[in-house]
């Protein structure tokens, strides 16, 4: 029989326990990856540390549990009904798993699945039991089972650490596509020096925006975001004048066109308010940070203004294979990242490393494959 090693969560709280475990075998549309780089996201603690407080519409996966929600790796094993993916092929899983077969599966919405689940994170509804129970490995271990449907494919041009990072840029590109982004238009990002906030701002500069409101509260990040592109990307620090007046005085008095909130659970509700004010007339707002207050808007005024304001929550493979392409073009710049790589028996240290990093410039990641 053969063996892997796995970093498994035994029991609620901070630390991962290194076990020898069974390598998995794929079923007739599933695929072995052989993990080479797994992203430890920033919320990973918050989730471990908070089985009896968190959301309970976000059910989290029995325990002992395989934990790892981006993974990037080699094709080892391929099932006997897969096609178009091969052994030895370069891949980030995306995590994005649903039943297949209720009305949002079938009208081709799977993130509309009332079982939607993150492999190797958290659920979404009653039925992602049954799905942790089928795709059980995150990427904290050597090697993890996917279905061939749920990979992209990484050209040679981008690393494992980097395409392990395609969790969060993903969910800042497909919010980036709900708002409209395109050439000549401009963007306000909150939380721009943060993991979701970096990677709107390096897609929206991909994509073709004229300028980039980054709106932070660290002023030496957020002159680092500043000099990505400097003639595009303004920044400003929470507090230092007017949202709105600012933004306005850039945008010839006419407001942003998108604004994307990027800050998460904990941010008071008065900055996202605030710039929600200073979106121009028919501006969109696209949410993916995950504020946990309730958000207090003038219902009247966006109707007037006709201010629409979305929810975004992951992003699907097609969208992922474009980050792909863009990336691989140099259209979409990964360089940006420091990389911090820990091996597999280091987990615990690498999860200490999470409250050090410098913003959404640190990758802190897990390779399995190191000694």
């Amino acid at each position: 029989m053969s063996m892997m090693k796995a970093a498994r969560l035994h029991k609620v709280g901070p630390t991962f326990q290194l076990d020898s475990i069974e390598i998995p075998k794929p079923r007739a549309h599933d695929v072995v990856v052989e993990v080479k780089a797994c992203n430890l996201v920033p919320n990973l603690r918050n989730v471990i540390e908070s089985y009896s407080t968190w959301f309970p519409y976000l059910p989290l996966p029995k325990l002992p549990a395989v934990y790892g929600l981006d993974a990037a790796g080699i094709v080892k094993e391929v099932g006997e009904r897969v096609h178009g993916i091969k052994v030895g092929d370069r891949v980030y899983v995306n995590p994005a798993r649903s039943c297949g077969s209720c009305h949002a599966c079938l009208r081709g919405q799977h993130i509309n699945c009332t079982a939607f689940t993150f492999q190797g994170y958290f659920g979404f509804g009653p039925g992602s039991q049954e799905i942790f129970e089928d795709y059980p490995y995150g990427g904290l271990c050597q090697y993890m089972t996917a279905p061939a449907s749920g990979l992209v494919k990484l050209p040679e041009a981008i690393s494992f650490e980097q395409g392990c990072r395609f969790g969060y840029l993903g969910t800042a590109y497909s919010a980036l596509r709900k708002a409209g982004v395109c050439s000549g238009q401009s963007v306000l990002i909150s939380g721009a020096t943060g993991t979701l906030g970096l990677g709107a701002v390096l897609l929206a500069l991909a994509m073709g925006a004229t300028k980039i409101f980054a709106m932070a509260r660290n002023r030496e990040l957020l002159e680092r975001v500043r000099n990505i592109a400097p003639d595009r990307i303004f920044t400003i620090s929470v507090g230092d004048e007017p949202l709105g007046d600012w933004v306005r005085k850039h945008t010839d008095e006419l407001g942003a066109d998108v604004f994307v909130d990027a800050v998460g659970p904990g941010a008071p509700h008065e900055l996202t308010v605030e710039a929600i004010g200073a979106l121009r007339r028919g501006g969109r707002m696209v949410d993916i940070g995950g504020m946990s207050e309730d958000l207090p808007v003038p219902m009247f005024k966006l109707m007037c203004f006709q201010i629409s304001v979305i929810g975004s929550l992951w992003f699907t493979v097609a969208e992922g294979q474009d980050m792909a392409e863009m990336a691989a073009a140099g259209t979409l710049d990964l360089s940006v990242f420091d990389q911090e790589v820990y091996a597999i028996e280091q987990v615990n240290e690498a999860m200490d490393a999470i409250e050090d990093r410098k913003g959404g410039f640190t990758n802190v990641v897990i390779n399995p494959s190191l000694n």
